[in-house]
Parts: structure tokens; sequence; C-alpha cells
């Protein structure tokens, strides 16, 4: 999955949930939320396919592992407990999500490491580093490589969808802000 797909299924999900469950619009933020959800990709497609791509050659290393997960959420359990400040835990929870919408769990080796030892799984592409960019941007407009990709799309459309909701919610306020500041 690529940004579109993390980032619309993520907020889809929790605001899906938050509206069976209201109490979660309290306990996390969205916009921490979101970052997390791209959290893992953030921190290893930059250091597994680019800058030391001949050493990995994988975008999934360390922050795909769940001893990642797992030490966010010891950090992010402290800064509840210290400040009440639930950015942390919210940035986890997205974390989680990335790791599941990236099926790790198919993915002994990254997932659970280093229980199976210190090294990842090398990719088997046969392009490394600013190569795997240009094939990517390459790809992307063959109609093949885009049918892969739904959960991409999906996830657009729950961005744009949320957007919309967003902005037009935004400017019912900024409407009755007006109305009132008329009143008085």
């Amino acid at each position: 999955m690529l940004l579109f797909g993390h980032l619309g299924i993520t907020l889809g999900i929790f605001f899906g949930l938050s509206i069976f469950i209201p109490r979660l619009r309290t306990i996390i933020n969205p916009v921490y939320l979101a970052i997390g959800a791209l959290l893992p990709d953030f921190i290893d497609k930059p250091i597994g396919e680019v800058i030391f791509a001949s050493t990995f050659a994988n975008g999934r290393i360390i922050g795909h592992t769940l001893l990642f997960s797992l030490l966010l959420l010891l950090v992010g359990l402290y800064m509840y407990e210290k400040k009440r400040d639930v950015r942390v835990l919210s940035l986890v929870s997205g974390s989680f999500f990335h790791l599941f919408e990236d099926q790790m769990l198919s993915n002994t080796p990254t997932f659970f490491w280093p229980l199976f030892g210190w090294s990842f799984p090398r990719d088997t592409k046969d392009f490394t580093g600013f190569e795997h960019l240009f094939e990517m941007l390459k790809e992307s407009f063959n109609l093949g490589f885009l049918q892969n990709y739904f959960a991409e799309i999906l996830g657009l459309v729950v961005v744009i969808i949320l957007a919309v909701y967003w902005l037009k919610k935004r400017s019912e306020e900024n409407d009755t802000d007006d109305i009132n500041e008329s009143l008085d």
C-alpha cells in the first residue's frame, strides 16, 4: 500500500468506529493518527530503499516491526500518564494499523524482528535506490499496476470524502460565527 491507501483506510476505520464509539474522538488525535499511519514507511522506505539500498534492499525494516510499535506504545503510555497527552498514543494506533494493512503478520522475520535473527529479508527487486523510485513512477502508468492498487484508490476516495466533510463543517461553523457576531 502507498500513501492514500494507508491514510484513507486508517482514517476511514477511525471515523467509522467513532460513530459507534464516540469516546474515540476524545482519546485519539486524527492528525497524529494519520502521521502514524504513514510513519513506518516514512522511516523504512528512505532508509531501506534509497539511503542504504545496497545493504537492506527492502522498504520494510525497523518501522515495520512489532518491537518498534511496542516501544512507541511504551513512550505513548508514559506521555499519557505524565501529561495526559494522547498524541503519541494516536501515532502508535496509526502505526499498528499500518502493520496490519501491510499484512506484516505474514512476514514473520520482519514483524517479529529480532526473534528470528538480526538481519532483515532482502527484497527480490533488481533495482535499488533511486532506480526504485523511477521504476515505480514508470509503472504507475501501466493499467495492470493500477489494478493492483485498489486500496490506494479506495483510500483516496475516503480522504476526499473526509476533506469535503471537514470543509463543509468548517464553513458551517464560520457561518454560525458570522451570525453570532452580527447579533452582538
